[in-house]
């Protein structure tokens, strides 16, 4: 890895229901090539991953996979990436997508892209890390999330100081502003 901003994003191995949630990630991967950033990704060649990985390498951008063995043929890997990293497992996974960022970004998502931004602010509240963390909120698909986490801030789960880890934005370089990419 090269002394670029390097960029850990989180997001869909499928398309979700309405073509903005495509553009939006073409968009994303867009900048960051536009930007001389660098992308770290999940490493799929499938659904919003695919479409993110194809539109940053198109842009410039350097773009590393991290991708479990056991999913290389379920998400196919992508082809034609800077890098792909095969690792043994999730955790795994995870920790490399990790060490290689400057900051993460969860576009749209099931499970696999929730559990992994909840995993980097958990890190990041821990003092595991101190990079940023942000969401694009493409259409408001975010929204329902940001109210809970405010609803846990006031039910008195999340400090006031824990709550405002997780940035937010809709557009993707009002979101990579928030996150300090050059």
């Amino acid at each position: 890895m090269s002394g670029r901003f390097h960029v850990c994003v989180f997001c869909g191995a499928k398309s979700g229901g309405s073509a903005r949630f495509a553009d939006a990630a073409a968009r994303f991967g867009e900048r960051l090539g536009a930007r001389g950033l660098g992308l770290v990704y999940g490493g799929g060649q499938v659904g919003l991953m695919g479409v993110l990985a194809n539109a940053a390498l198109a842009a410039g951008a350097p773009v590393t996979g991290v991708l479990p063995r056991a999913l290389a043929t379920v998400e196919l890997a992508h082809p034609g990436l800077t890098e792909l990293v095969l690792t043994d497992g999730l955790h795994a996974r995870k920790a490399r997508m990790a060490a290689q960022a400057d900051a993460f970004v969860a576009l749209p998502g099931g499970f696999g892209t929730l559990d992994e931004l909840f995993e980097a602010l958990t890190w990041q509240q821990l003092g595991l890390h101190g990079h940023p963390v942000g969401v694009l909120d493409v259409g408001g698909y975010f929204a329902p999330l940001l109210r809970f986490l405010d609803h846990a801030a006031g039910s008195g789960f999340l400090a006031a100081g824990d709550r405002v880890r997780l940035h937010a934005a809709a557009e993707p370089d009002a979101l990579l502003d928030l996150l300090g990419a050059p």
